[in-house]
Parts: C-alpha cells; structure tokens; sequence
C-alpha cells in the first residue's frame, strides 16, 4: 500500500508543472493587456502608461515574468491584485472559502442521494420508479443550470418572495448567531438546489449503470445460488463491485468544485471564485487568473489522488496490483 501511495504522490508533480506553464502561457494570449483594462481606452501619458506597466510588472519580457512569477510562487507570494489591489493569496482565498460555503454542501447531498437514487432504481422491481428516477435524472443533467437559476429566482423571489435574489448574505440588519445561519441558508437555498440537482443527476445516473452491469455478472448468480437473499447479494456483492465508477464521479466533481459553479455564481451573485474568476478576465489581471488557475488545478489533482486512494480501499486488486 505505501508503495502504491508514494507513486501516485510523486505523479502528480509533473502533472503540476504542465499545468503552471500552461496557465501563465494562457492568461498572456487574453486579447488585450492589463494596462488598457486599468487606464480605460482614454488617452493617457506616455509616461504614466509606462509607470503603470512597470509597476505591475508587465512591461518586461515574457521568460522574465514567468521567472519572477516562479521565483514569487516558491517564496508563497502569488502577486498582487492589478484590479482589487490586494494580495492574490488573501483574494483568492477569500473568494474560495466563499465557493467551498456553496459547493461541499451540493457535493455531500449530491453524493448521498445520488448514490442512494441509483442504488433504488437499479435493484428496485418497480418498474415505474426506474423509469421516475431516470426521468429525473435525465431532466436535471440536461436543464441548463443558468436557465433553471432564473426561473427559480423568477418563481421564489420575484413572485412569492420566499427567497433573497442574490449574494451571501443580507448587507445589513444582521444580529450574530442563529440570525446569521438562517439568513445564509436563505440565500445557499436556490444556487445549492441548482448546483445539487446537476451533480446528484451525474451520480444517480453512473451509480443505477455501474450497479445494474454488477447484477448482471456470474458472480451474483452464483451468490443468489448459494442461497443468500436479495439484500445480502446487493450490499455485500453488487454494490462494492460497482463502487469504482462511482468514487471516480464524485472524485471528479469534489475536483471541479471550487470553479465548477461558475454560472451558478454568476446568476445568483454569490461572491465566490467564478465572479473573481469573469472580473479578471475582464480587467486582464494576470496574477489573479495565474492563482485560481493554479488552485483549481491543484484541487483537481489532490482530488485525483484521494479517489486513486479510495480505488485500493474499495478494490483491493488495485491495490495489490
């Protein structure tokens, strides 16, 4: 097991360098510069056009920004903030924790029910709570999530006034405590739900697929010949043989987390990464796309590692092999 641990761990850090140049080499083909997205297309001085371009750094060539990006990075300095004028690692912080209050709540709920709905609709005898299940599923991996966010914002907010529109939390008139909770709760209500039924639709599908080809396998006919009942042979059988597709769909979408809701931020103005992630697009601000490039990348990869992980405890044979 520590050998199949130490090899996976020593993998990734090519895998973090690729993705380190990429994201520099990307951030510089943006159409435009930086020095344009702060001055404004008015004219401006010469001089002071330059002070600007020196200041952040960019007027140097391209291998010596990317070498003092580098040099920066292994001393924790991730850059400064063109457009909030701030440190990128105080910034993008921030904004992820911001993500994280949105997205692990979707990713459990998603996991648990999906995970839960598959389990019924693959083993159950009913035929129409297949057909509902899949139905359901079906219906929230195809409703496009920006389109379902605004009809719910149009039905909840707008006409029954149930729910705030838009952010985190209330801007004002908030006592500490319970308050707090309930009026974050109010506002994780429609992204979550949004954010929810697309990921739970993902799992519940792979999960009813990865279960039912189990159920098909010699090794269950053998388990129910030996006389084991219909309970014994899906928990103790089925089930952790077609546990692989599924740890790897939901290792994926803890992996895409924190930058996977980006429209949902965006439709209900919730201030995590993706709003950052489309303003420095906008104001061409280098460090902060290099940061959450870089963080979701690093995600990505961690969360690739902890689902290898799970793939020798559910499956010892990878584990031996």
């Amino acid at each position: 097991m520590t050998r199949f641990i130490v090899s996976r761990f020593l993998a990734i850090w090519p895998v973090l360098i690729i993705v380190l140049l990429a994201s520099f080499m990307l951030t510089r083909l943006i159409p435009g510069d930086p020095v344009t997205a702060l001055l404004g297309q008015f004219p401006v001085p010469d001089a002071y056009r330059q002070e600007v371009a020196h200041t952040f750094g960019v007027d140097q060539p391209t291998p010596v920004q990317l070498w003092l990006y580098v040099t920066n990075l292994l001393k924790g300095n991730l850059g400064f903030s063109f457009a909030n004028r701030e440190p990128v690692l105080s910034l993008v912080l921030g904004r992820a924790m911001n993500s994280l209050l949105l997205m692990v709540p979707v990713l459990v709920i998603s996991s648990i029910l999906g995970v839960a709905l598959g389990v019924l609709a693959a083993s159950t005898k009913a035929r129409a709570f297949d057909v509902a299940v899949t139905t359901v599923t079906l219906a929230g991996y195809s409703i496009p999530i920006f389109w379902l966010g605004q009809m719910l914002i149009l039905l909840f907010a707008v006409r029954l006034h149930w729910l705030p529109v838009q952010g985190m939390l209330a801007i004002r008139g908030l006592e500490p405590g319970w308050p707090t909770v309930w009026n974050f709760i109010q506002h994780w209500l429609m992204p979550g739900f949004t954010a929810t039924l697309f990921y739970l639709a993902v799992v519940a599908r792979v999960a009813r697929s990865s279960l039912r080809e189990a159920l098909g396998q010699d090794f269950i006919t053998t388990a129910r010949s030996k006389g084991l009942s219909e309970r014994e042979v899906l928990w103790k059988h089925a089930l952790p043989n077609s546990l692989i597709p599924v740890v790897t769909v939901i290792g994926y979408n803890f992996g895409y987390a924190i930058t996977g809701t980006i429209i949902v931020e965006a439709v209900f103005g919730w201030p995590g990464l993706g709003g950052l992630f489309v303003s420095s697009i906008a104001s061409r601000d280098y460090p902060v796309l290099q940061a959450i490039f870089l963080l979701t990348s690093v995600a990505v990869v961690l969360a690739n590692l902890i689902t290898d992980f799970l793939y020798g405890v559910v499956d010892p044979r990878v584990r031996y092999e």
